[in-house]
This record gives C-alpha cells, structure tokens and sequence, in this order.
C-alpha cells in the first residue's frame, strides 16, 4: 500500500497504523487505526476485476434499495474519498475502498461447527431474501461468465486439445472422470432454460470468511461483495456446500480426510433454506443436493484445467499444485454423489414439512 492512499480519503493525520488483514487471496487488505476509529482498506484486483467502477455501481445500488426496504440491516458502506467517490484511484490506476471497522465483529477462515455453518448460510439466504424484489438487471456483471459450467466445460475440452501433452498423459483418470459426469454440465443447461429457476442477487462467493459475526458467533451480516451478480442458487448454496462439508480444504493432499459431514449438510440446509425456502421454487429446492454437485465439479474441472494449461490462472506453489487441487476435488464430488440420495432424503423431508 503506498502512503499516497490514505489522505485520498482524507485520513491525513500522523496518528495512523496499517498492519495486513484477513486471509483473502484476490484482493489485498489491510486495517487501518485512525485515533479511536478502524477501517478495513482493499486494494482491488485488476486482474480478476477488470472494471472496479461496476463494483462500486452494485453496491451502491444495492445500499439504496437496501436503506429503503430493509434499513435494519447492517449493510456496510464504503467510506466516501475527498473526491465523494466509493473508491480512489492512485497514479498506478489501482482503485482502493477503505470500510469501516465494525465494532465488536470477526470474521471465521474456516468453519468449525455446525452452529457457525448455519448462521452462515442463514446470512447469505437472507441477504438473497431481502434483495428479492430489487430488479437484478440493475447490477453489473463484474465477473463475465463466473460461474457458467457450460464455459469451463468447454474450455476443459480446448485444454485437451491443446493443452500439456505430459500432463494431459498423467491427468487420464481425472479426465475420465469428469467426462464421464458430463451429465451435471448438461442439468445446468436444463436450469438454464427451466422458468422454474430465477435469476436473483445472488453472493457468489460464500465461503465463512465472509460472513460477519458478532462475539457470540451470531451472524451480522455478510461482507466482500464483489461477487454480487445476477445468478441462480445454486451458486451460493453449492460453494456452502463445497466449503463446508469437508473438515479439509481444496488444498489437502491426504485424500482420506475428505468427508461429507451430515451435521454440517443439515446445518446449511436448515439455515440457507428457512431464509429462502418461500422465495423458491420447488424445482429449486428439489436441487438443493445438486448444487453442491455444481460447485464442487465445476471447481474440479477449473483446477485440472488450469493444470493442463500450465498453471496460467490460478498459479502454483508446487509442480502438481492443481493436479492436486483438480483430485481432491474429484474425491470431494465422489463422497458426495455416494451420500447423495441420502442427502436428498433429508432435503425432500424437511420441505415436505415446511410446506405443510
């Protein structure tokens, strides 16, 4: 972060720490103590968000229906720079937001119980509820195609085409694989075109850590709203379930420690699906166990993608980074289809008593 940042938005005195903040890979975050008030600063990604001002567009649109509709909810705000903008620009064309700190919150990098899995998903179903009548052609698109199977499906096939012969070689039973569940590909075309699925605000990004709690382990309210876009459930309950279900990351090479977690599965369906289940369809609900499958296979093909195209979008810390990334993956959707009609059960039971 240069010096230069700060007094932008009008923080020039001398009385000013900056240490770095939070685990976030995209942008870069740091905490700001201003005399007795704190700021959370984020230099925003270039690379990934190409065009800031949309960010700062939803938000702020999203911040007045908000306001308007539902002005008991804590919905963060950007500080205003001395230019009156949500963010600033430095002579690096790089574009910062600085937030207030909220008092008495923290945030979880990794979740731990299922009371914290259902606030969590309590949170991003209400922050989908509240937005329901707020027309999603108002926001921008700050990701194009973020989430569109279809897309990464596609490029996984260019990518064998085209891609590493040596890795392509090693990858074959990964390839096999997801080929062979092309099928969750082809639903999402079904979804795509079924009127029974509806584009909402949707968060598009619900790992933990952006969930606000208070010092109870209450949810607040959730936070880091790049993401926010046009976009079908499935998103955002499908990257609870890939994020929570397991007690191990993507990043986990001991492939035995990977599980479904049923506590953790109830917790999120109870939480997401109190907020949401009036505002969904029951087509939508019925595929509820689907998203995860969505999430947790398009992750897997992104990963082995990236890895036959020689690491270019995610990058790696190891030669087989993503080859390990693309597995784990793999194993994570395999544990899951093996609980799935399990999982289906209890999703079919709990609507079957909330509709009646």
């Amino acid at each position: 972060m240069h010096a230069s940042i700060l007094p932008l938005f009008g923080l020039i005195e001398n009385d000013i720490s900056v240490r770095p903040f939070g685990s976030g890979l995209i942008n870069n975050t740091w905490k700001i103590k201003h005399h007795a008030q704190e700021y959370i600063l984020q230099r925003i990604n270039k690379t990934v968000f190409k065009e800031p001002e949309k960010i700062a567009h939803n938000i702020r649109a999203l911040s007045n229906f908000l306001k308007q509709h539902s002005p008991e909810y804590l919905f963060v705000m950007p500080v205003k720079g001395i230019d009156n903008k949500d963010m600033v620009k430095d002579l690096h064309e790089d574009y910062y937001r600085l937030m207030p700190f909220i008092k008495n919150s923290h945030t979880i990098d990794v979740v731990q119980t299922p009371a914290q899995a259902r606030e969590a998903a309590a949170q991003f179903g209400k922050f989908t509820r509240l937005l329901i009548n707020f027309d999603v052609q108002n926001l921008e698109t700050t990701i194009p195609d973020f989430h569109n199977l279809t897309l990464r499906y596609n490029q996984f096939e260019e990518a064998l085409q085209h891609g590493n012969r040596a890795r392509i070689k090693q990858s074959s039973h990964l390839i096999n694989f997801l080929s062979g569940h092309k099928d969750i590909v082809d639903e999402f075309e079904k979804i795509k075109a079924n009127p029974a699925f509806k584009l909402r605000v949707t968060h598009h990004d619900t790992k933990i850590s952006n969930v606000l709690f208070d010092e109870n382990d209450k949810g607040l309210c959730v936070i880091d709203l790049d993401t926010v876009m046009p976009g079908y459930f499935i998103s955002d309950a499908g990257d609870m379930l890939r994020t929570y279900l397991s007690p191990v990351s993507e990043e986990e090479k001991d492939f035995d420690k990977i599980e479904i977690r049923n506590d953790f599965f109830i917790a999120i369906m109870n939480g997401y699906l109190d907020e949401m289940n009036n505002e969904l369809s029951a087509e939508e609900r019925y595929h509820f166990v689907y998203a995860g499958k969505f999430m947790i296979y398009m992750q897997a093909v992104r990963f082995l993608t990236d890895y036959l195209n020689d690491d270019v979008y995610y990058g790696s810390k190891y030669e087989t980074h993503n080859f390990i990334r693309a597995s784990n993956q793999v194993v994570l959707l395999q544990r899951l289809t093996e609980k799935e009609n399990m999982l289906q059960q209890l999703v079919n039971e709990y609507n079957h008593v909330v509709i009646q």
